[in-house]
């Protein structure tokens, strides 16, 4: 008799358009930023992407080389340093086509791997370097390398 009771209720609500308008809403907007990775792959063209914000928002810069510095001129990633909070690989796949983000410019500190099948991480706050770091707005360098221990999700 309660779940019949919570069923009607439930029903009353959603009839009155109280609770299904806000939850559609939310799973509409959760579901648009979700895929915005998706929707900006480039495809493999041989290069690395960074993002200001979670799921691929805020173009901080791409490139297809190295860049021992995010925070200087030159690189890829000029004066980016501190602000990933997604990252992209569109690397060509075969021999070094996984991407060694690092905590510290020069390739120092902490590191984490992001490989080319993965494609993106869209929120690098879940994902820490190997030194214990949190990875969002922390990445000062990257390089492609053939291997790796260590990789995001």
């Amino acid at each position: 008799m309660r779940k019949l009771g919570m069923s009607i209720a439930a029903l009353g609500l959603a009839a009155a358009g109280l609770a299904v308008p806000a939850t559609a809403a939310q799973a509409a907007t959760s579901t648009a930023a979700a895929n915005h990775c998706n929707d900006i792959w480039p495809g493999r063209n041989g290069k690395v992407y960074a993002y200001d914000s979670t799921y691929c928002n805020g173009y901080l810069g791409s490139t297809a080389g190295n860049d021992s510095d995010w925070d200087a001129a030159g690189g890829g990633f000029d004066n980016a340093g501190d602000k990933a909070s997604s990252v992209l690989n569109a690397g060509y796949t075969g021999s070094y086509d996984i991407v060694k983000f690092y905590y510290l410019a020069n390739y120092g500190g902490g590191y984490n791997c992001l490989d080319a099948s993965e494609f993106f991480v869209d929120n690098l706050s879940r994902n820490t370097f190997s030194n214990g770091a949190n990875m969002n707005n922390n990445i000062r360098s990257h390089k492609w390398v053939d291997t790796c221990d260590r990789f995001m999700h």
